[in-house]
């Protein structure tokens, strides 16, 4: 089973993540992109990911405003699978945000 990352690996790795916020609990990253179509574009792309990884953030899509959400919810809080996750959003957002 997952272990959750206590609250200063957490800070460390939002350090070398691109616009995440957050504590051990859960991260987060909000994005606005140029269109409606294009935030729905980042989403399937991000979807694809998190059936690959077999671990799924929790996502708002608000018109252009897309929230991404990773916690594992099995253990209560934030865990190296929620970080690679991470990682691979901002990958995605790396040629679109």
């Amino acid at each position: 089973m997952a272990e959750v990352l206590d609250a200063e690996a957490v800070r460390g790795e939002l350090e070398r993540l691109d616009g995440w916020s957050g504590h051990s609990a859960v991260i987060t990253r909000t994005v606005e992109l140029g269109s409606f179509p294009e935030a729905i574009g980042v989403v399937d792309r991000v979807a694809v990911v998190a059936e690959e990884l077999d671990h799924h953030p929790d996502i708002d899509i608000r018109w252009r405003t897309v929230t991404f959400r990773c916690a594992t919810h099995s253990v209560g809080g934030v865990t190296r699978r929620d970080i690679q996750l991470a990682q691979r959003i901002d990958q995605i957002l790396g040629g679109t945000a």
